[in-house]
């Protein structure tokens, strides 16, 4: 099983979402984040200067058995992306074990 993180743009929330609805995903968790990025400029929006050091995105947790890993992250990249600084960021670790709390089971099928 693998835990795949992203930080993504929240205004590519509800697409990231349905792509991964898509391909069979359809739990996991997300909260709202404030990051600080790389980028150093700021933006002026009607003539307001807005500082980019604080950025709003949002953050997703995603659970899924190893043959979901390569379509959950291939989604995420295709839907998220806008080809600008400030996309986000996927990061992917290992689960050791997956416990169902309800049934006490364990495994890969708890995810299903």
């Amino acid at each position: 099983m693998k835990k795949i993180e992203a930080i993504i743009r929240k205004s590519k929330y509800r697409v990231v979402r349905d792509a991964l609805h898509e391909v069979g995903v359809n739990f996991f968790s997300y909260w709202d984040v404030t990051g600080i990025g790389n980028e150093k400029e700021g933006h002026v929006y009607r003539g307001v200067s807005y500082s980019t050091s604080d950025i709003q995105r949002r953050y997703l947790s995603i659970v899924v058995n190893d043959d979901f890993e390569e379509a959950t992250i291939q989604a995420i990249l295709k839907s998220g992306g806008t080809g600008e600084v400030g996309d986000g960021k996927i990061f992917v670790s290992e689960i050791k074990e997956c416990y169902r709390i309800r049934t006490g089971e364990k495994g890969g099928n708890t995810l299903k």
